[in-house]
């Protein structure tokens, strides 16, 4: 079994050797919750792409870690990156579609109130949704092992998502009525990849023309509808194969 990982704010000056602590909400999750006792090994990171290996060194009260490290490591940055705008699904679908693309490798999230969106984001309850999302992505980089967690967004207009895929180096609109499978779309080696899923409703006919003049075609899966809080998962996977990133 992998060794499990544990957030920390920062790797910076942290050098092999080295005793870190862990406490708080992470400090309580490692004792209390997954009960790690001295020796057992552990994994620290920043989310940003630096990993420290280590063991277990002591264990104080309920929500305090001490941390042995034996190595530091970094990932290399991810290229070509993959982005995918996600229309807001309903109810806790979205956190669903959070947790699977960030456990399958996705690298950033835009949340995307689309015109069809049956759930709007609009005052403290656009805040208190963001965070769920980037609550969800934090522990779901924890779970699979990553070192470098994805971005989610502030919230994107359908003009800023525009923007987004004209400055992309491969933009698609996932769509059921795409003339061309996105298995078989031509690629770029390197640079940004952006994909957007649209809400249960589908992506309107305007913003369909909005995205088509930034450069973005409508692409199909295969020959099913997916959900909008699987369809981005899905997508990202083909993506990960098709670029190399997971072999």
């Amino acid at each position: 079994m992998t060794a499990p990982v544990f957030l920390v704010d920062s790797l910076a000056d942290v050098r092999a050797g080295a005793t870190l602590t862990v406490d708080g909400p992470e400090g309580r999750h490692a004792v209390s919750v997954r009960r790690l006792r001295v020796g057992e090994e552990v994994v620290l990171t920043d989310g940003r792409g630096a990993g420290a290996h280590g063991t277990v060194a002591g264990v104080e009260g309920k929500d305090r870690l001490t941390v042995a490290v034996a190595e530091l490591r970094t990932e290399e940055p991810p290229n070509p990156t993959i982005t995918v705008v996600q229309a807001l699904p309903k109810g806790d679908r979205g956190e669903l579609a959070v947790e699977t693309m960030t456990e399958t490798g996705v690298d950033a999230i835009v949340p995307w109130p689309a015109a069809r969106c049956v759930t709007q984001w609009k005052g403290e309850r656009a805040a208190k949704a963001l965070g769920k999302w980037r609550a969800t992505a934090r522990e779901a980089g924890k779970q699979s092992r990553r070192l470098t967690f994805p971005e989610v967004a502030d919230p994107l207009t359908t003009k800023q998502v525009a923007a987004l895929l004209a400055d992309a180096d491969f933009a698609a609109v996932l769509h059921e009525e795409g003339s061309s499978p996105l298995a078989t779309a031509e690629l770029p080696a390197t640079g940004r990849l952006v994909l957007v899923v649209g809400p249960e409703g589908g992506v309107s006919p305007e913003e369909l023309a909005t995205f088509a003049e930034a450069g973005a075609k409508p692409y199909r899966l295969g020959t099913t509808v997916l959900r909008t809080s699987t369809a981005g998962t899905a997508a990202t996977a083909l993506l990960l194969g098709r670029t190399g990133r997971w072999s």
